[in-house]
Formats: C-alpha cells, structure tokens, sequence
C-alpha cells in the first residue's frame, strides 16, 4: 500500500511544484502573485537577528517591491518579486546565506512548526520548547519521505508560555502540561473550555519527535492524494484508527487518561508594550505591523532598535534584549514608525489579506478600506477584512468579518454563519459597528 500511495503523492506534489516559478530549485520557492512573485521565508520560533532583518529588508529592495508581509504564522513573505531569473536567484541565495532557508533540499516547505512569541523567554512558561522546535523542524528537513507533506500541513508546539496563539488550528498540535511532560491532538487547537474537543493522550517530552514522526508517516501511509490536511484525513478514520496505526509504531504506551486537561487562557494583549524577558535585566518590546504589512525601510528601523525580531501569529512583531533603561523610548520609537504600540489603537485591532492589489482571488482592496475603516473603528472589537471566502489572513475567529463580494462592498458576520449584513460599503460598515458598540 504505500510505495504506490508515495509514489502517488510524490507525483502530484513534484507537479505542483512544477507549475510554479522557483529561483533555486530545491531551496526556496517564489510563487506567483497578483503583484508578482511572493518569497515566503519561514522562521523558527518566529525569530531573525538584525542581520537577517537587515538582509530582508535589502534584498525586497532590490529584487522586490520594498513590500514585506508579516504572516499569521509569525513568518515573513516579500511581495513584489521581479520575474527576472539572476535577480530571483540572488534573492534567494542572498536569504540562504543570511541562514533563512532550509538545510537541507527540497524541505523549505516543511518548517511549518509554530511555537508562542515568548518561547523561551517566558519565565512563567513550563519549558523551553525552542530546542524541541529546533529538533523537530530539522527531523522534518532530513526525512525525504516527509517532504510529500502539503506546504499548508502544520504542527504548533506550545509550552505554556502567557502569550500563546491557540485558536489557531494546527494538523498536529502539542502542549506542555508540566516541565516533562506534552499532550496532544490533532487537526484543531488546544482545549480551553469544556465545549472545546479533548486531548488525545500524552507523552513525556523526551519521545515527541518519535511521536510526531510516528503521526506525520501513518498520515503519508493513509492519505490519499486529495487529502493534504490532518482534517482530511479524519473525514475518512476515525481517531481509534489512526492512534491504533501510531501506537504500533511507538516503543511506549500512549496515557489516554488526558479528557479532562485544559490549557489555561492565553492574553494576546501581552505581545504589546514591554514586557520582562525571562529573568534578566532585559525585556522585550511588543507592537502591531498595521495591517500585517512593513515596508522596507520600516524593517530596518527595527533592526536598529533590537538585537533581535521575534515575529508573531498576530502579524506583530516584539523586540528582543532591549535593556530595561531603553524601553520606553524604544516604545516611542515604534509609534513614530507608524506601529500600534497600545492594544486598544484600531491598527492593533484591524486585520486584512493582501487584498485585490496583490491577489487574483480578492474582491476588493481590502488593506486600502481597512485603512478608511480605521478612521472611524469604534473604541473596542476586532475587525477581520477578508477579499474572499478563504480567510487567509485569519485562521482565528475574530469577533467582525467583513467578507468582501465586489469592489468596496462586504458581507458584514459575526459569531454565526449567517451574515448581519449585506453588501456594505466601508462607510456603512462603520456606522454598523458603531451602532452595534453602542448597543453592547
């Protein structure tokens, strides 16, 4: 069963990757978009040096648009990639040198592992789970097999840590409930209430990587070509099915005794302002890219400010070894870049894709309207613009999407699957929501 099944999913993915524009085969892919190619760079645990900053923001000059997005899953992409080959080549190469590519070829697509913006910097966090990320992320780039994996197939590690993104679904995701210990599940997020599906079962943290290797190989063993997601998988066996083709694989027992565990909240509004960086001296500075998009001169600003960038599933960056005696001004800084430094700012609490300017899919332009939209943002709510129905730039729920249907119209949605309203302009849509505030 599973040499045609790889052969089959090796075929299809080698096809698909043919059918898009690559600079260095084998390395890092640029893919087309409206505005032109789009270089996405994967970051572990969502961190680059200044240096690495520094060459993003460079080379999005000079072989891109000047554009960079910041990604729901705290990565970055540079928009605007000309078609001319050599330039393509040096932008990737220049990005390899710089230590942001793969190890190794043909596994760029697989260093989908996210962890919080505060792993190993959280002293109230469990553990550390950057050497466990760093672990998995190159098991995954030395494992060929494993490269069959869709680019969208997904694993999040969460240590504990107070700023976590956990309404993020993930294809395997994994959660500290003590310092040797993880549960886990799968197609989905951690459980925070008792309506929210339980974990699966538990694992000391020693033999993760042979779990998640155990979970990632039955995957590859059951799927068909058409089912490229952990959810797919799950619409065909069920859970018993695919935990009983695991455990035969694993050299331990599984504890299914874990029903009841729930993880505690997570505050997003900790990835603003300042905040102390585990027990030193040092913190770490919190602020949000308006509408998940930095410029390069932006990028370079903040390269000068900090040592290090952590970027994060909210499309915000934080500032890392900041000394205590720098911070405030550090946070004034920030705001003079144009960043929201305060949770309750409208660009803090705005999200939008890349809008018909940069997306064949788009209705509208959602990242120019959002701007108009931010002009009169009621004081409180988050509001997600989507161009389409595929909601790109949320994976979360957010309390107000405005689905675009034409050119400055939307959809207005709330909690429910039916809309509120109906081909709205932004101006109307503003005055819906501060209508709808001032009834809360």
């Amino acid at each position: 069963m599973n040499e045609p099944l790889t052969t089959v999913r090796g075929l299809a993915h080698a096809s698909t990757q043919a059918s898009r524009p690559s600079a260095c085969p084998g390395l890092m892919r640029i893919v087309p978009a409206r505005d032109g190619g789009l270089c996405r760079i994967r970051l572990a645990w969502g961190e680059l040096s200044a240096a690495q900053a520094r060459v993003v923001a460079q080379v999005s000059l000079e072989s891109g648009s000047g554009f960079i997005d910041a990604t729901n899953r705290a990565n970055l992409q540079i928009r605007g990639v000309t078609e001319e080959r050599d330039a393509q080549e040096a932008l990737v190469s220049r990005l390899v040198d710089a230590g942001l590519g793969p190890d190794t070829p043909d596994s760029d697509d697989q260093r989908n592992v996210m962890s919080g913006p505060l792993a190993g910097l959280d002293s109230h966090a469990l553990l550390d789970v950057v050497p466990l990320v760093s672990t998995l992320i190159g098991q995954m780039q030395r494992d060929a097999r494993l490269h069959l994996l869709s680019p969208k197939f997904a694993l999040m590690v969460d240590g504990g840590e107070r700023l976590a993104m956990l309404d993020h679904p993930h294809d395997v995701w994994l959660s500290a409930i003590s310092a040797d210990r993880f549960v886990f599940g799968l197609a989905g997020c951690p459980p925070q209430s008792e309506n929210d599906a339980p974990a699966l079962a538990a694992v000391k943290a020693g033999p993760v990587p042979e779990l998640v290797n155990a979970l990632l190989h039955t995957f590859l063993d059951l799927a068909q070509p058409w089912q490229t997601r952990m959810r797919d998988l799950l619409a065909t066996y069920s859970i018993e099915e695919i935990l009983g083709r695991v455990q035969e694989n694993l050299g331990f027992a599984l504890d299914r005794d874990v029903e009841h565990w729930r993880r505690p909240a997570s505050d997003a509004r900790l990835r603003f302002g300042v905040r102390r960086q585990g027990t030193g001296d040092s913190v770490c500075v919190g602020a949000q890219v308006p509408l998940g998009r930095l410029d390069a001169a932006t990028l370079l600003a903040l390269a000068d400010l900090a040592p290090r960038l952590r970027m994060t599933p909210w499309q915000s960056v934080m500032l890392l070894d900041v000394p205590s005696a720098d911070a405030q001004a550090v946070v004034d800084q920030l705001a003079a870049l144009g960043l929201a430094t305060n949770p309750d700012e409208p660009f803090a609490r705005l999200i939008a894709c890349a809008g018909s300017q940069g997306c064949a899919k788009s209705f509208a332009d959602t990242k120019a309207d959002a701007r108009v939209l931010a002009r009169s943002m009621p004081p409180k709510g988050d509001v997600h613009l989507s161009g389409c129905a595929r909601s790109c730039a949320a994976a979360h729920r957010v309390a107000t999407t405005l689905m675009a249907v034409a050119p400055g119209r939307y959809d207005l949605y709330g909690n429910a699957p039916e809309a509120l309203a109906r081909h709205l302009t932004i101006e109307q849509a503003a005055r819906w929501l501060a209508r709808s505030h001032l009834d809360a």
